[in-house]
């Protein structure tokens, strides 16, 4: 797996993202933002608390998490097709 290396909270439930390799980006959770765990970050100043866990992982202090991976994913293949 390729290492998260950054994680910044923008506007509108965005995050931007670096990975040691290089690839970055910006990715959307403003439609992901639903059930127990994730409808705490509807509030700006708590999606605002992002930060990279000890593995890597987007985490906030909820116990919310995204997966590095599953992210990464997303950004290459936005690149491929644009």
């Amino acid at each position: 797996m390729i290492k998260l290396i950054k994680v910044i909270a923008l506007p509108a439930y965005q995050l931007e993202v670096e990975y040691a390799d290089g690839i970055r980006g910006v990715v959307s959770l403003a439609e992901r933002l639903f059930g127990p765990v994730f409808e705490p970050l509807r509030d700006p100043l708590f999606f605002a608390q992002v930060y990279l866990d000890e593995f890597g992982v987007v985490a906030w202090p909820n116990g919310a998490d995204l997966a590095p991976d599953a992210i990464y994913r997303q950004l290459t293949a936005k690149q491929k097709a644009g």
